[in-house]
């Protein structure tokens, strides 16, 4: 079964950090573009990182840039979204999401697998 499963979400204080993660079974990330997407209430949803299939090449939304990093894990079928020096307004549900090809993209809807959400907080 083909399924993708988020983790580490919570509540932290603004300046905050949190690891994200998502892990993958039935299928290998390593040969899917993946992307993680986040939607607050009332907001559409925002891809914010990618990180490509061939060689890791990483890309940020410019809300994200410089405080987020995206990566995968050595042989665990698992890729990261380290978020540091969090913002109220990075407060959403985040989502994984798997794309097949190898073009990475922005657009949620060449993503074939998605995970359930985790939900971040960030308030004092």
């Amino acid at each position: 079964q083909v399924q993708l499963v988020e983790s580490g979400g919570g509540l932290v204080q603004p300046g905050g950090s949190l690891r994200l993660s998502c892990a993958a079974s039935g299928f290998f990330l390593d040969y899917y573009v993946i992307g993680w997407f986040r939607q607050a209430p009332g907001k559409e949803r925002e891809g914010v990182s990618f990180i490509s299939r061939s060689d890791g090449t990483t890309y940020y939304s410019d809300s994200v840039k410089g405080r987020f990093t995206i990566s995968r894990g050595n042989a665990k079928n698992t890729v990261y979204l380290q978020m540091n020096s969090l913002k109220p307004e990075d407060a959403a549900v985040y989502y994984c999401a798997a794309a097949p090809g190898v073009v990475v993209t922005p657009h949620a809807g060449e993503y074939a697998y998605w995970g359930q959400g985790t939900q971040v907080t960030v308030s004092s």
